[in-house]
């Protein structure tokens, strides 16, 4: 009895001690910003000042809105929050903005993301840093030019009569369409034969192979994005316990597809102007293709890492960016008139063809799709880390080598000084006029500066290919299905919408 007590009374002290030490180790860490003599947001344990986000409540890109509209009103030009216990830089002037992603981008040359060298597929440009993410960069480079866009159009042209038979067979459903999931099979299709030479049809097929992998790529549950927060915010710990992001099942999909399509090239010796053979070439010939890189062939593991990325980011920001364009056409139904009507006028000047000349002379088009990635960025914030001490200019403040940086895209789109009444969706933002009034960097959606989506020509013609087939046939209105205000999924990586975009379709004359 004697030791069964002695013991519970030691255990009891022990947790409480451990208790105690734990709760200073949070109070001393929540003062690293006052020590650094910059304005702070009061943290919370153990959250620091993502306590929504990492609970589940809401998605991490309205958290960071939240911040940059309370730091806004406090009349600060940056501050600093935390994750946990790690402190993040959190800027909000434009022009510090502009100094961290472009013009001091020397400080600020790496992501802040978690990299598990152990796992498959982690070699790919977004978790790159250094020389390594330079010369990558610089090999991939040469696939997104203009004139890379123009030789991959036709493929995109063919994909988009696929998108329109299967409208037309949902139209005849009379039934609310999810079109989102209708979008991403049509992204998918353009991927699968830009980037690989593969035919997915996932337009035709709905349990299509691709279209189920891609599903799964971006599948979430609130365990999975609160490790997501842990391992970037314990990094050390995370690698020591071997924490791994990856999935098992998805890098095995990649590899294998990869691999396949590597060696029926090889073996046939075919070639295709498409990504897949860039990446083939790097690998089997890096030193002839052109640009300021170190010359070395890639291995295959890097080879998959590329085609991972540029499947992920490729299909599921374009689709989700052409569900949001068209879930404002449908609550605004002058501006989708209006977008028909010079959507029919633009391929009118291009004898009806939708061709990339067509589809870029839509001037309208684009101001759509840029007030559509204005209110719902997919990447709703970017982060940097310090790579070297900076000094803020003018400023007797100075940033730490080590120091994580958060800019809240959502919040800069969202804010009324810069946009009026910034839940309106209005398309006249961005006229000519209009865009040269404001600063450089308050519409960031594809981030800045050499670390910018290198992507971002590739989605925005199949984003405007897309909206040009099904605008210039089709009114689209609302469904009641369509959980209204829209809500954004707490646990998904990119801005996407609790219950889905449900819309109603019909042909228009």
């Amino acid at each position: 009895m004697f030791i069964t007590t002695s013991l519970t009374s030691d255990l009891v002290t022990l947790a409480v001690t451990f208790l105690v030490i734990l709760i200073c180790y949070f109070k001393w860490s929540f003062q690293y910003w006052k020590r650094c003599g910059i304005p702070y947001l009061e943290p919370e344990i153990p959250f620091g000042n993502l306590s929504n986000a990492i609970r589940g409540k809401e998605h991490s890109g309205v958290t960071f809105k939240r911040i940059y509209n309370e730091m806004k009103h406090k009349g600060w030009k940056y501050g600093g929050i935390y994750i946990f216990t790690k402190p993040q830089f959190f800027p909000t002037d434009l022009e510090l903005v502009r100094n961290v992603v472009t013009k001091d981008f020397q400080h600020f040359v790496d992501r802040d993301i978690f990299v598990n060298e152990k796992q498959p597929l982690q070699a790919h440009l977004l978790n790159l840093k250094g020389d390594k993410w330079r010369n990558l960069r610089s090999k991939l480079s040469p696939t997104f030019t203009s004139g890379k866009m123009k030789m991959m159009f036709s493929v995109m042209e063919e994909c988009q009569n696929d998108l329109q038979k299967r409208l037309d067979k949902e139209c005849l459903k009379n039934e609310p369409i999810d079109i989102k999931e209708i979008l991403a099979c049509f992204t998918t299709n353009i991927i699968g034969s830009c980037a690989f030479g593969l035919e997915f049809k996932a337009l035709e097929d709905e349990d299509s192979s691709f279209r189920v992998f891609g599903r799964k790529m971006f599948q979430s549950s609130k365990w999975s994005s609160f490790k997501r927060v842990f391992v970037t915010t314990f990094p050390k710990f995370s690698k020591l316990l071997n924490v791994s992001i990856a999935r098992k099942d998805i890098a095995d999909f990649v590899i294998n597809m990869v691999d396949d399509t590597v060696k029926y090239r090889e073996k046939n010796n075919y070639t295709r102007n498409d990504f897949m053979q860039l990446l083939i070439n790097l690998k089997n010939n890096a030193p002839s293709i052109s640009g300021d890189h170190d010359g070395k062939p890639l291995t295959m593991d890097e080879v998959a890492s590329q085609a991972l990325v540029f499947f992920a980011a490729g299909f599921e920001t374009s689709s989700t960016l052409m569900t949001f364009a068209l879930y404002e056409l449908s609550k605004n139904q002058e501006i989708q008139d209006r977008l028909r009507k010079e959507i029919r006028q633009g391929l009118a000047r291009h004898d009806n063809a939708i061709t990339y000349d067509s589809v870029q002379d839509i001037k309208y088009l684009s101001q759509v799709l840029d007030e559509s990635l204005r209110l719902h960025p997919p990447a709703s914030a970017l982060n940097r880390l310090c790579v070297k001490d900076y000094k803020i200019p003018n400023e007797d403040v100075v940033i730490k080598k080590g120091t994580s940086v958060l800019i809240s895209v959502l919040g800069i789109h969202h804010d009324k000084d810069i946009y009026p009444d910034p839940d309106k969706f209005e398309p006249d933002r961005f006229s000519d006029e209009n865009r040269k009034s404001r600063h450089n960097y308050a519409h960031i959606p594809f981030g800045e500066g050499p670390r910018n989506c290198i992507g971002m020509r590739f989605g925005l013609l199949q984003a405007k290919v897309g909206l040009v087939s099904l605008i210039k046939d089709y009114r689209f209105t609302v469904n009641k299905k369509t959980k209204e205000p829209l809500v954004y999924k707490s646990s998904s990586i990119v801005l996407a919408v609790d219950g889905e975009v449900w819309l109603n379709a019909e042909k228009v004359a």
